[in-house]
């Protein structure tokens, strides 16, 4: 029976590298452990200076390690924070270093709801707060475009339709296209930069930001922060026809108008020039019908106003004035034709009273007025002498006399 020795002890023992090193290379050549998907809930999250990730998955049993570095990190859609509960992917080993297993994730997504649709809750609610959606602010599509300019990828098919709904509905107006990607990591900034492009031309009425349909990753450049940012600002109205019908992008509602495709866009862009007629017609009925409308309008509110100033018109005063006016003069005509009549009547007896004492009466029955040459009248022959010239009055005129004789009549009894 042989015994153990210090030395031969030494020569199997592990170093605590070896063994760690060799627990690693049995985490890495186990493929189930490279490629893994682990759900969790979010603990002890740290966020490194350096943008790496560190925090633990736990459930009710267990604690699980994990890191994400940070060019991982970046390309989250999402900002993961303590108690979120998460699904992660990536792969099992050990850090030799702390001497612990643990997770190296590449990839998070909320459980229960997939990352992308977290992100645009997300973006969506910020944006709202801030306004970007606000109805008051989307500027009105013009019925009669110039120049439509349309930002979409040269080789889609919904450019192809887009030009087709053009030319069939308004051949008049011009088109200017603006090429980009309209998906992947590169669509974004391709898409601002032709908006800005396309907006800043003073040729250009509308825009059209158009793409075909696709899944939730393939219209994600249209749920972009920048791209939303880039509509908003935008001076010329935008139209967005982006995806299906079913389809719904953070750029379909910053956007002035929103298409439910790419071809029900183009159809809001231009009118219909075949309807044109019928659309004249139309709006010529409607205008003379709202025409006829105002002048009876007009035509009640002015009878309303005669009406109105009749009743406040001086008019009926002074025809009232002028009536009033006219029986006074016709009783002043009567009272003054009653006052003659009766001062003619009083002045006719008064005349005869007048002529029963009247000289000239007296003068009618062979009397006469003698007058001196001075013109008085004689009362008494001393006021003459013979050879005196005198005048007789008569009743039918007078004559001249001489005095020949001066007698006096005797006075004695």
């Amino acid at each position: 029976m042989g015994f153990l020795t210090q030395e031969t002890a030494q020569s199997n023992a592990w170093s605590v590298s070896e063994l760690t090193g060799y627990i690693k290379e049995l985490f890495e050549i186990d493929f189930r452990l490279q490629d893994i998907e682990v759900s969790g809930e979010i603990s002890n999250f740290t966020r490194a200076r350096s943008g790496h990730l560190y925090f633990t998955l736990k459930d009710e049993q267990a604690q699980l390690k994990c890191v994400m570095w940070r060019t991982m990190a970046q390309r989250l859609a999402f900002r993961p924070e303590e108690g979120d509960a998460v699904l992660a992917h990536g792969r099992v080993s050990v850090y030799e270093t702390g001497g612990v297993y643990q997770l190296y994730a590449d990839w998070l997504e909320p459980a229960g709801r997939g990352y992308l649709a977290i992100a645009f809750e997300r973006l969506k609610e910020r944006l709202s707060l801030e306004g970007l959606f606000d109805q008051e602010r989307k500027k009105p599509v013009p019925s009669f475009p110039n120049k439509i300019g349309i930002v979409t990828s040269a080789d889609a098919a919904a450019l192809r339709d887009i030009l087709k709904v053009l030319q069939r509905r308004c051949p008049l107006v011009e088109v200017l296209i603006a090429p980009t990607l309209v998906q992947g990591d590169q669509a974004p900034e391709q898409i601002v930069q032709a908006l800005r492009w396309l907006d800043g031309r003073d040729d250009i009425d509308t825009i059209l930001v158009a793409r075909g349909g696709g899944s939730i990753e393939d219209l994600w450049a249209f749920n972009d922060e920048q791209v939303a940012r880039a509509i908003f600002a935008a001076e010329k109205p935008v139209i967005s026809g982006v995806g299906h019908e079913t389809d719904f992008t953070i750029a379909d509602l910053v956007a002035d108008l929103r298409a439910p495709t790419p071809s029900a866009a183009a159809e809001l862009a231009a009118p219909d020039l075949s309807a044109l007629p019928l659309v004249l017609a139309d709006s010529r009925a409607r205008l003379v019908a709202y025409m006829q409308s105002q002048i009876q309008q007009r035509r009640r509110q002015v009878q309303a106003n005669a009406q109105a100033l009749l009743l406040l018109s001086p008019r009926s005063t002074l025809d009232n004035n002028w009536q009033r006016l006219d029986g006074l003069s016709l009783r002043l005509d009567q009272v003054t034709r009653i006052y003659l009549e009766q001062n003619r009547s009083r002045l006719a007896v008064q005349n005869a009273a007048l002529s029963t004492v009247s000289p000239l009466a007296t003068l009618s029955r062979g009397y006469a007025i003698v007058r001196g040459q001075d013109g008085s009248v004689v009362r008494s022959t001393e006021q003459v002498a013979p050879g005196d010239r005198i005048g007789v009055q008569v009743s039918d005129g007078e004559f001249e006399a001489k005095i020949t004789a001066n007698r006096q009549q005797s006075t004695e009894k």
